[in-house]
Formats: structure tokens, sequence, C-alpha cells
């Protein structure tokens, strides 16, 4: 995409020059700014067109044929936020001010609906045995068992590369040749993958001591590679950030129903009695943002499960939230989990279990 910069100009200059402006560049508008870049105004071909039909003459000035109150955003709009003006004003592009009114950069529709890129590094446990979908995973890991027609791990990565994501990491420890033949480095994915190797099993968070030195100083997304789900990463990424927590912990809310009256006693005497309650509580997705002291935290060769990892950070006073996620979640655990997953896939991905 050319500069943005260029579609700057003076509200001295002529509606040719506008005309021309908009000709040689790709961003289909004019911005209209003074000697300190603050907006004045916007110039696009119906702005030029409509001045044209009311006599306006080629060597007049653009400030005569300009939109003197464009919509604009400033920087601390979210991208969601953009793309929902744009679309609700039929808007190619929208100028980004700075407090005084300044320009600081053009944002263009097809900008808006590409995600954002992350540097954020994602981790993702592979290792698995999957022993309870045996004879499936006698010869093939867990998260590499189709649901459709591609490995249940390859729509994880999809889904993160969908919200911006690039930079992988895969724990592995059973089968680690199929997931690396699979894979590579990401290249066909356009994404980078490393791997780091259990040589015997460390727990649900002894991998993060495998991960290298060299790790962006950004929180880490991890989860378990035997998900399906439609998350939005990205935003579990923001309200971990809004929030200032050190950790979070994305978690759903389920319900238990109790068929029979419950009866609450205190020393063999009925203090409560409740008919058929629903009891409702948050359950552990497996999917956690964590900040890089958490992840430095664990030592290599370290056995330790992640949630242990966080309460002996939250006994420290760290801050460890939670996310609640209402997407599509389902844990491939058992036989029933996997078969649901491949009656889900069409459904909610919109892809044939071919």
């Amino acid at each position: 995409m050319k500069s943005w910069k260029t579609t700057l100009l003076p509200p001295t200059a002529s509606i040719r020059d506008a005309m021309r402006t908009l000709d040689q560049g790709s961003l289909r508008i004019v911005l209209v700014c003074d000697a300190d870049q603050t907006l004045l105004g916007t110039v696009t071909d119906g702005d030029t067109r409509r001045g044209l039909l009311a006599d306006a003459n080629m060597e007049d000035a653009i400030s005569s044929v300009m939109n003197k109150v464009p919509f604009s955003v400033r920087e601390s709009t979210s991208r969601d936020q953009r793309l929902k003006l744009m679309k609700q004003h039929d808007l190619t592009a929208i100028p980004i001010l700075d407090q005084q009114g300044r320009v600081l950069s053009l944002e263009t529709l097809h900008q808006a609906m590409e995600p954002e890129r992350r540097e954020n590094p994602v981790f993702i446990m592979a290792g698995g045995f999957g022993t309870r979908l045996q004879p499936l995973t006698d010869h093939c890991p867990k998260p590499m068992l189709r649901v459709g027609d591609r490995p249940m791990l390859e729509h994880l990565v999809d889904q993160f590369v969908g919200c911006g994501f690039h930079n992988f990491y895969f724990s592995t420890h059973y089968l680690p040749e199929v997931i690396q033949a699979h894979f590579g480095d990401g290249s066909k994915w356009g994404v980078d993958i490393q791997y780091v190797h259990e040589d015997t099993p460390l727990g649900t968070g002894g991998a993060l001591g495998l991960l290298p030195q060299t790790l962006p100083d950004l929180p880490l997304i991890m989860m378990n590679g035997d998900v399906l789900t439609k998350l939005n990463y990205a935003q579990l990424l923001r309200h971990h950030e809004v929030k200032g927590y050190d950790a979070t912990v994305c978690v759903r809310e389920d319900e238990h129903a109790v068929p029979f009256g419950v009866i609450e006693t205190e020393d063999q005497l009925v203090i409560n009695m409740v008919e058929k309650p629903t009891y409702r509580y948050k359950i552990n997705t497996g999917i956690y943002v964590l900040n890089p002291d958490i992840v430095s935290s664990v030592r290599a060769g370290q056995r330790v499960d992640l949630p242990s990892l966080l309460e002996s950070h939250r006994i420290n006073n760290k801050r460890i939230g939670t996310y609640t996620s209402y997407d599509y979640w389902l844990d491939i655990g058992q036989m029933k989990d996997y078969q649901k997953a491949q009656k889900d896939i069409e459904l909610y991905f919109g892809e044939s279990d071919r």
C-alpha cells in the first residue's frame, strides 16, 4: 500500500490536484490539512464530481468541495470499532487523529478487515498419549486426529492465524515426528513454528521451562492441543492486558441440575431445604495467558501443573484473573467427544466431514 502521506494536500490545492492525487493513489481519499497536519476536511471522487456538477472550476481550491466534517477516530479506538464505523457509513478509509486533531495515519477498510499482526508467542501442548481415544491414537498423537478433513491441531493454528498470531511453539512427547512432518517450520501457514520436546511428561505446566530464553517480552497464550474452539484469542489477550493481570485463565460457565431435593444440615439439624437446585460454576478450558515472569518462573525439567503454578503465584500476590468465554468449545478427551466434534465441524466451522 502506498504511503498515506501521499494523500495529504493543503486547502489551497486545486480540484485538479485532488483528482490527480485520487487517480494516482489507491487509497481513494485526499486528506486536506494545514501546515501542522491538522485535518481540515477530506475529498473523495464523489466530492469532486458533485463540485464540478455545481459549476466549480478545476482550478478552484479543494476547500470549496471538501467535506468539512469528515468521520475520524482517535488512536485509542479499537480496530473493531473502526471497522464498524466504516461499514456503518460506507467508508473506504478513515483518518486517525491525535488529541489536537492532527493526522497520525489512515486506516483503510482493507486494513481494518485484516487481523492485526501480533508478536505474542503461542504455546500449544501437543504431547499427550490420548489413551482414552485408543486405538485411534495407537499410531497418531491425539492433536493430529482428524476432525473433518484436517487434524484438530491444524484447526487451532488456523484460528490463531485468523487473529493475527504467527509465533508458535509446540510441546511434543508422544510421536513428535508425526506432528513435525505435517507442520514443519510453519511456512505453509505463513507462520513460524518451533518445537520443544519433553523427554518425560512434565505436567501441564512443566514444558514452560523448556521454552527458549529469547521469547519476546510479551504475554504468552498457552493451551492444550486437543481442543476445538471458536474462541477469539485477540479478545482474550486484550482482556488480559486491559485488566492488568499477571495470568488469565479462560473459563466457561457450566451448570449441574440436581434431580432431587437437597438437604443442608448442621449437627444433624436441617438448616436449609432446596428442591432440585441448579448449581452454576466456572470450568477451566485449558487456555491461559501468562506474563513473561510467570513463564520464566518454571525451571527446565521442573514438573508442575498449571493450576498449582498459578496458585503459588496467587499466594505471592500476583493478579490471577479469568476471562469467561461464550464461544464454542469442546475438549476432545473421550471417544464421545471426538464423535461430537465430527458432527460439530460443519455446524460451527463451516467445514464438511469428509
